[in-house]
């Protein structure tokens, strides 16, 4: 047996002393450096920053995606970046409750919003994609809508002729990328409790 082995032994049997995953938590987003702090990976910037208040970095590639196994509380979870860009993001997330056997109840989105102001954030138990090409992937594929998700906010296009596709994709300025931190810290906060089955408490506490 090689060192190496030795390690792999080790991590399972620590992986399986924590019990097994009961929880994926999908941030979505776009991969690459030129999508990095754009509005459409909101998702992204919060899972980046509940893993490292986890101290873990979402670096295993699994799934279609990025992905790191983190405790919250007594909740073992799946932290997911789909890196199948957003419209197929439901690819991603199928395979990964597929592969835990989960259903959807046990799927927490975490997106962004455009008709929320910056610094918003607004959870729901379910509802309809709205539109969103992230969340219409995941409906289709997972052929439900009744998963928990939490909407953050990046704010309306500057006049309604302005191109989506542009304003989505592109970057935070200064302010704007201070209120979304504040904002996704309270998101971290909201999936703590969510995966304790505190959903209505964060719902009442952090929903704008």
């Amino acid at each position: 047996m090689s060192i190496f082995d030795v390690f792999d032994r080790i991590s399972a049997n620590s992986q399986n002393a924590r019990g097994k995953i009961e929880y994926v938590i999908a941030g979505l987003g776009n991969p690459g450096l030129e999508y990095e702090n754009t509005r459409h990976n909101a998702g992204f910037i919060v899972l980046d920053m509940l893993a490292k208040q986890c101290g873990e970095e979402i670096n295993r590639m699994q799934f279609k995606g990025r992905t790191a196994d983190v405790m919250l509380g007594d909740k073992r979870c799946l932290l997911l970046k789909p890196t199948t860009y957003m419209n197929n993001s439901g690819e991603s997330i199928v395979q990964a409750l597929e592969f835990y056997k989960l259903d959807v109840s046990s799927l927490i989105v975490v997106c962004d919003d455009i008709s929320l102001d910056v610094g918003r954030l607004r959870i729901r138990r379910k509802g309809s994609h709205g539109g969103h090409n992230g969340l219409r992937s995941i409906c289709e594929l997972t052929g439900s809508d009744s998963y928990e998700r939490i909407k953050m906010g990046v704010g309306k296009k500057p006049h309604p002729d302005y191109d989506l596709a542009k304003w989505v994709l592109g970057k935070f300025g200064k302010e704007d990328m201070e209120k979304l931190n504040i904002a996704a810290e309270n998101a971290c906060e909201c999936i703590k409790l969510m995966v304790q089955g505190k959903t209505d408490q964060a719902m009442n506490k952090y929903n704008s």
